[in-house]
């Protein structure tokens, strides 16, 4: 960079020239808040000005265990005093107990990490496809996948291309078929749509990004009967539902619906390092022989020692339970607030979406207004505010978020609604 460049920036102390610089050397594929933050520590965030923030999104719930969790830190410190990352040409020690006790964390056989969620996705993806070729006689290239429209699987270009999100997939086609789009939580929908050419199933549980959305109760249940009649595969996509955030290890234990592949992620890294994994049953992942799939990164040594802790944590501390308990706690507390704006609340375990009327708030609005009181969140689809705290937060932080989210509700209701209100 040029000195003439450097001088045109702000001072490089103030949050503003972080924000000059992403702007001008970084991408502009997301949105953020004006907010620069510079440490973490359990369920709160501190900017660069030393000012502290409830966090109420936990990275999409890649933080779900608090910021610099001090057991998973001792974890990756320790492992990186022995060995970071080798090729999966070999061994590590570390790789299979990961893989035996994410497997029997989720009652299934056995699991190929991988690294983001979407790697994950597209693992599950070939799996589900090659299955269908070698167990149920689909005839080459014909395989077909059942999802769920409003969808949230990842980025790359193969998920966007089954997205009904107009702004995921715009201007990056053209897109892999073999996807078969239905309603989200309507199972007899989803039944009637399978064919002689139906590999899977696949969706999540929860529709995290399309706004906290929870399908009717029996919904997963009937999935896995329905895949059992015809024979296919159910896979759920629980990177973010999973680990405790929904209140069960896993959303599907709620309906006992134990799936033939899960896909998990985000927790899985503990907030420290990009964790992810597909696991199945033995059946489904005995498609893969070496060579057909793979990641240099993949079950790392330094990963699975991270991701073997979180998994530790989860049920040392028995977190699960603790979302499942302080989630009822949220639901109520958000359910509470009587607002002409708040159109529906809805959630499960610390996991809650409040669905506001635009015609009487903005949602982009809402979030800055919480900024300036010291509580971070980020709307969705422009329409609903997002509740997803560390499963380590107290209660009455939660409860003060929740409080903060009134008043900021009440700075930002859109001038029509004062009117219609009045």
């Amino acid at each position: 960079m040029s000195l003439q460049s450097r001088m045109s920036l702000p001072t490089a102390a103030s949050p503003q020239s972080f924000i000059a610089r992403e702007a001008r050397f970084g991408a502009k594929n997301y949105a953020p808040l004006p907010v620069v933050l510079a440490r973490g520590a359990g369920a709160h965030l501190f900017d660069t000005g030393g000012k502290r923030y409830i966090d109420m999104m936990s990275a999409y719930s890649a933080a779900s265990f608090g910021h610099l969790h001090p057991r998973l830190v001792h974890a990756m410190k320790r492992q990186l005093d022995r060995l970071d990352v080798v090729s999966r040409a070999y061994h590590s020690d570390n790789l299979g107990p990961l893989c035996e006790e994410l497997a029997g964390l989720a009652g299934l056989d056995c699991c190929l990490p991988m690294n983001t969620g979407a790697e994950a996705v597209e693992t599950a993806i070939k799996a589900a496809r090659r299955y269908g070729y070698e167990r149920l006689s689909i005839p080459a290239g014909k395989a077909e996948i059942i999802v769920a429209a409003g969808n949230f699987h990842g980025r790359t270009t193969s998920i966007i291309g089954f997205s009904s999100e107009p702004s995921y997939r715009r201007g990056f086609g053209p897109f892999p078929p073999g996807f078969v789009s239905v309603p989200f939580g309507d199972a007899a929908t989803l039944e009637a749509a399978i064919s002689p050419l139906t590999a899977a199933v696949l969706v999540e549980p929860i529709q995290g990004e399309a706004g906290i959305v929870v399908p009717p109760g029996g919904y997963l249940a009937s999935l896995r009967r329905i895949c059992d009649r015809h024979g296919i595969l159910l896979i759920f996509d629980e990177v973010q539902s999973g680990l405790g955030r929904a209140g069960r290890n896993f959303c599907f234990e709620h309906e006992n619906a134990k799936p033939d592949g899960l896909i998990v992620g985000k927790a899985l890294g503990g907030g420290l390092i990009p964790v992810s994994a597909f696991v199945a049953r033995r059946a489904v992942m005995d498609v893969f022989d070496p060579g057909s799939h793979g990641s240099t990164f993949g079950g790392n040594p330094l990963a699975a020692a991270v991701a073997r802790e979180a998994i530790h944590v989860l049920q040392d501390e028995d977190l699960a339970l603790r979302s499942r308990v302080l989630g009822k706690t949220l639901l109520a507390a958000l359910a509470g607030i009587d607002h002409p704006a708040i159109v529906e609340v809805r959630g499960k375990g610390l996991w809650a979406g409040v669905e506001l009327d635009p015609a009487r708030a903005n949602t982009k609005e809402v979030c800055l207004a919480m900024l300036r009181r010291g509580v971070l969140t980020k709307e969705t689809h422009e329409t609903v505010i997002r509740f997803a705290p560390p499963l380590i937060i107290e209660e009455a932080d939660l409860l003060a978020a929740v409080e903060i989210f009134h008043d900021a509700l009440e700075e930002a209701v859109a001038p029509r609604a004062v009117s219609w209100v009045g």
